[in-house]
């Protein structure tokens, strides 16, 4: 198996899209070499622990009005074109994803991972939820076979929060400007949303090196 570390924030739409489109990918190659990681990389890190109105947020990211409906607008053509639909009015608050990196984390350690992280790209994007409240947050945890009292004596302690901010240092400190950004057997980065047919191509590739690769002798 090849390793794939995915460096992701749930409320990232570009990821989102990513993910549909390793998906695709994947479903396409069921007998893919894949062993997928998620990991920690928050597009606000100074977010307020509450959040903000997502209104604000966007004019002040973006720098107006204007410019945040031209880039949401490029955002909404790219989710269609990968099959997905993003409720943006139903979205009222960007929230801080601490806790929602803290779940993504534990879930990894019980091998639910991928369900989680595609619950909460779904409940942000296509059902207008605030994935910064606990309630969602363990909802979710809950859906996933996670047990939900556990989980919440978890977000009621500080387990795991120096972990996620020390990764996603580390991340930047290794040159990662923006997510997603995949990388392939600790080898190659791969930046933002690509498109299906590019995994398609590196998942024949990969198949194709293990079927060249010299094989091991026979004992004698």
């Amino acid at each position: 198996m090849v390793k794939l570390d995915i460096l992701s924030d749930p409320i990232c739409p570009w990821c989102y899209i990513g993910k549909a489109n390793l998906d695709k990918a994947i479903q396409a190659h069921p007998d893919h070499p894949f062993t997928i990681e998620w990991h920690p990389f928050q597009l606000n890190p100074e977010m307020p622990e509450g959040g903000m109105d997502r209104r604000t947020y966007l004019e002040t990211k973006f720098g107006g009005k204007e410019n945040a409906v031209k880039v949401y607008g490029q955002i909404e053509d790219a989710a269609k074109a990968a099959g997905l639909e993003i409720d943006f009015a139903a979205m009222k608050r960007t929230p801080n994803t601490i806790d929602a990196h803290r779940l993504i984390h534990w879930s990894g350690l019980e091998g639910r991972q991928t369900a989680v992280v595609a619950s909460l790209f779904r409940a942000y994007f296509a059902e207008g939820k605030d994935i910064g409240d606990r309630g969602v947050l363990l909802d979710i945890a809950e859906a996933a076979g996670m047990d939900r009292a556990i989980t919440e004596r978890l977000f009621d302690s500080e387990a795991d929060i120096d972990d996620i901010r020390a990764r996603d240092a580390h991340a930047r400190e290794k040159g990662v400007t923006g997510v997603p950004t995949f990388v392939v057997a600790n080898q190659h980065a791969l930046p933002g949303a690509q498109p299906p047919d590019l995994w398609v191509r590196v998942i024949e590739d990969i198949a194709k090196q293990v079927a060249e690769a010299p094989k091991d002798a026979p004992a004698t």
